[in-house]
């Protein structure tokens, strides 16, 4: 078997469906498909089912995203692992080809992670998030270790050898990327490897995501820091960016209140997340995980492959 594809999921009965058709859509066949479920209590499991997909339990107090992924690719047969989010579905029925094209080219290929879009629901300042940190043009090669396992490609053998770390409380993709190229490793990032990653957050829950990602990278680099000066110059660098390509785009009214609020609660968390010293117990693991309630100028070629048609 070429590849397994394993998802991460509680609770995504709404949006997982589009991910499994999807899966079926595309173009390689014999895909394995492994969802890790966290104590679901709505549909995601029987969706799931209903697609032959091979079901593994994470109890709610062991869930880190690390740990998830480790116990899904443990059950996994693929040589390759394809690693998605369950709330995201791919644009092209060509998706899985593209991710795993780069390991053929490249016998020492690590890592490879596709382009990210938002769909209707995300809120305006993360989708140009994902235009500056998923470009247009792929980088078959890149020189540093961000990737991100929303839409990602590893090869299991190197896995084997360094599983997730399943103590951090995020970013377990970059922690195993920077493995992966201190050992001599490449990552690659593939435009033409598309996904819509679906978000319909509420501030509580931006702010909680950043602090949580900004603990994880203070794990990862001890020596990295995060000062009020950075808050501010960043908050206000960005939100000024986002305001005027609202306004370019000629949708400043709709979005000018959740640009305001997403991108200061992004950096403030981040900074809280970067000034956190005290113990993850149980009730912060509880409030992250079950919390209620590389720009380039350069344009695109057309793909001249037809999108996948979904239902609404």
């Amino acid at each position: 078997m070429k590849c397994s594809v394993v998802i991460r999921a509680y609770n995504e009965a709404k949006d997982i469906g589009r991910l499994f058709e999807g899966i079926k859509q595309q173009n390689l066949d014999d895909v394995e498909i492994i969802l890790v479920d966290s104590g679901s209590t709505d549909k995601t499991v029987a969706i799931a089912k209903s697609y032959n997909a091979k079901i593994v339990h994470i109890a709610p107090r062991e869930f880190t995203f690390g740990r998830a992924l480790n116990y899904g690719i443990k059950a996994a047969k693929g040589e390759f692992i394809i690693n998605v989010s369950a709330h995201c579905y791919p644009v092209y029925p060509d998706w899985l080809e593209q991710l795993l094209k780069p390991f053929e080219e490249n016998k020492n290929l690590a890592v490879s992670y596709g382009k990210q879009r938002g769909g209707e629901t995300n809120q305006y300042s993360e989708a140009q998030f994902f235009k500056q940190y998923f470009p247009d043009i792929s980088q078959p090669n890149q020189g540093h270790p961000y990737s991100h396992n929303a839409n990602a490609a590893i090869r299991k053998a190197l896995w084997e050898k360094h599983p997730y770390n399943e103590a951090l409380t995020g970013l377990e993709d970059l922690a195993w990327s920077s493995w992966a190229m201190e050992q001599g490793y490449g990552i690659a990032y593939i435009a033409e490897a598309e996904i819509i990653h679906l978000h319909d957050e509420q501030p509580a829950q931006v702010h909680n995501r950043y602090r949580r990602e900004a603990i994880a990278m203070k794990q990862i680099l001890p020596e990295s820091t995060f000062s009020l000066w950075n808050f501010f110059r960043l908050w206000l660098s960005s939100t000024y960016a986002d305001l005027l390509e609202a306004k370019r785009e000629k949708v400043f009214a709709k979005n000018w209140w959740s640009i305001l609020w997403f991108r200061f609660l992004q950096y403030l968390g981040t900074y809280q997340g970067y000034h956190y010293s005290g113990r993850i117990d149980s009730q912060l693991h509880q409030g992250f995980y079950y919390p209620p309630g590389i720009l380039s100028e350069k344009t695109p070629a057309p793909r001249g492959v037809e999108k996948i048609t979904y239902e609404k």
